[in-house]
């Protein structure tokens, strides 16, 4: 994957959204907290994550199809804080 631009996201146990940086389809997500993550996607910073979205296993990451129209991505974590990079380029592998 081509890498144009990586937004990080301070999450918690509340829902927060990001505006992704760069340009592209794919979002590679990487969870560097300690709990699951819930991510979703959005055209704008309405955007609201829950538990019934994607989740992200602690220390792992996601190659993801989002779209040239997401704009903004959600996070919530199951528990505690830490941090979600949202790596935004173009390609199927990383």
């Amino acid at each position: 994957m081509m890498v144009s631009a990586t937004a990080t996201l301070a999450a918690g146990t509340s829902s927060a959204n990001i505006a992704l940086a760069g340009t592209g389809e794919a979002v590679l997500v990487y969870n560097a907290s300690a709990a699951i993550a819930f991510i979703r996607f959005g055209m704008d910073n309405s955007v609201v994550a829950t538990s019934a979205d994607v989740p992200i296993p602690p220390g792992a990451r996601m190659l993801i199809h989002a779209g040239e129209f997401a704009k903004t991505a959600a996070a919530l974590l199951a528990s505690g804080s830490g941090a979600i990079y949202f790596a935004r380029g173009q390609g199927t592998v990383y």
